[in-house]
């Protein structure tokens, strides 16, 4: 196994389909913004360039969350701790580097760029009335 602990991982199924899950409302969540940008008057290439950019990091982050956890559940407690302790730091880090090249480049509508952050956190706080649904 390689430095980082991910050298020809199986990715779970269950990492897989909550991906798919957060995608799947970051995607529905990310065309209302496009939409009220275009009733306000306000839409322009770079609004769709910038949510392009905060979805696929927002997309990320929830993948690699779940990629950690999937190694810390096959570990100790203390090694799965340690686990999740880094996977919180790195990936927060990534945010925030990610985030900021968003902010900074002119082709990209910085609002756009950091909405789409809170878009998972929507999905997850979702996902119990839609599964008593099912």
């Amino acid at each position: 196994m390689g430095k980082n602990g991910f050298d020809f991982v199986k990715i779970d199924k269950t990492v897989i389909k909550e991906t798919k899950y957060i995608a799947s409302f970051v995607i529905v969540f990310s065309v209302l913004m496009q939409a009220v940008f275009l009733i306000i008057g306000k839409w322009h290439y770079t609004v769709l360039l910038g949510n392009l950019w905060g979805a696929a990091v927002a997309v990320g982050n929830f993948f690699v969350m779940g990629l950690y956890v999937q190694k810390a559940v096959s570990q100790e407690e203390d090694d799965a701790k340690k686990t999740i302790k880094a996977s919180q730091s790195m990936r927060f880090a990534a945010l925030v580097l990610l985030t900021g090249i968003g902010v900074v480049i002119p082709f990209f509508n910085w609002i756009t760029v950091v909405v789409p952050l809170v878009f998972p956190s929507i999905a997850i706080y979702l996902r119990p009335l839609i599964d008593k649904n099912k």
